[in-house]
């Protein structure tokens, strides 16, 4: 069985960013008891960026220039894979270090490269250590953290699991860190994350930059890949192997969907920044829906925001809720005097199709 476990900046780091050695001890212990059971474990980590920033200064605060960032991590990753080793060692384990990005898992021969690479180690009992590749692309920092790394890899890899370690025991229904009545309640298992009623934020450390909303997110990605994901808490004793095993009642549950994504479809639905978005009325809902056919012009109601051919939208019903997003094959100018309109290609204007199917994802709870 193959798993991926992700841990956060947060349960990395002591306060001034710096990588705290008893916590990589932790997680290289926790690993190696879980590796008996569970033999194929991939290890998605932070910390690189906020190791850095202390020899750039930085003990206060985490800076917003890419460019500092990516300086940071370049710093950081090499010292955080050196204590990574050396914890490892102590439990006969030895490492290897893959820096992805985004389009490692969306262009088709990095993809198959990735994979390949990853299952070379796993079956030459090697972990895979994995890491956003921040030096060097912006769009790793524009995602801002692993989460979403980790649930594609999961996907890629076709794992079982996924393990989300935060510095919280999991979701709950309001944010117990700024909720004074204690009414804020850990949410044990979610089955639809469409209908979670739970109030999240952004990170809450100096150094990270996920939060629960990040993780929310990835989680989500991770149950349309068919995967079961956990979030819990880094510091909980034994808290690796106990949520691979599913042992009492321990972090949050978030259970998948039951007819798995492809990785390219999964990227058009959670991964790429929509640019716009585009209205539709009830019975296109119902047809998408049903005939999985393409959007077309004459369906379109209403469009928001500017975009070119080949972004993502979004595509909402007449209640504002979400139906589908996907890659538009005409710009935000070309759609708009058309709208409601059947107009043909041949007509030098606005295609007709405006998401083919092969590029349109549909997310709402109906449809699946």
């Amino acid at each position: 069985m193959t798993v991926v476990v992700k841990i956060g900046t947060s349960s990395l780091t002591k306060a001034d960013g710096s990588i705290s050695e008893s916590a990589i001890d932790k997680i290289a212990k926790e690993v190696a008891i879980a590796k008996q059971d569970f033999s194929e474990i991939v290890l998605v980590s932070s910390g690189a960026i906020g190791a850095g920033l202390v020899n750039l200064g930085y003990v206060d605060n985490r800076p917003t220039d890419s460019r500092i960032l990516q300086a940071a991590s370049a710093i950081g990753q090499p010292k955080l894979m050196a204590r990574y080793a050396e914890s490892f060692s102590k439990h006969d384990i030895s490492v290897a270090q893959l820096l992805m990005a985004p389009d490692d898992f969306f262009i088709r021969k990095r993809y198959l490269h990735a994979r390949s690479t990853v299952e070379e180690l796993l079956t030459s009992g090697i972990l895979p250590i994995v890491n956003e590749n921040d030096a060097i692309a912006d769009d790793a920092i524009r995602w801002g953290d692993n989460d979403r790394i980790a649930a594609l890899l999961a996907q890629l890899l076709n794992a079982e699991q996924l393990l989300m370690l935060t510095d919280t025991d999991g979701i709950y229904s309001q944010d117990p860190k700024k909720e004074s009545s204690g009414t804020a309640k850990l949410i044990r298992e979610i089955r639809s994350l469409d209908k979670i009623d739970a109030v999240v934020g952004g990170t809450l450390g100096k150094f990270g930059s996920g939060g629960m909303e990040s993780k929310l997110a990835a989680a989500k990605m991770a149950s349309w890949a068919g995967v079961t994901t956990t979030i819990a808490d880094a510091a909980r004793h034994n808290v690796v192997a106990d949520s691979l095993h599913q042992v009492g009642e321990l972090g949050t549950i978030v259970r998948p969907k039951p007819n798995p994504l492809p990785a390219r479809k999964l990227w058009i639905a959670f991964a790429v920044q929509t640019k716009g978005q585009l209205v539709i009325d009830r019975g296109a809902q119902e047809a998408i829906e049903k005939n999985g056919g393409s959007l077309l012009a004459v369906v379109v109601l209403e469009q928001h925001g500017e975009f070119d051919s080949g972004d993502a939208v979004e595509i909402l019903n007449e209640d504002s809720e979400l139906v589908a997003r996907g890659l538009v094959s005409c710009s935000s100018s070309e759609l708009k005097d058309s709208l409601g309109e059947n107009v043909g290609e041949t007509d030098g204007m606005t295609p007709n199709e405006v998401i083919h199917r092969d590029e349109l994802v549909i997310l709402s709870d109906k449809h699946y």
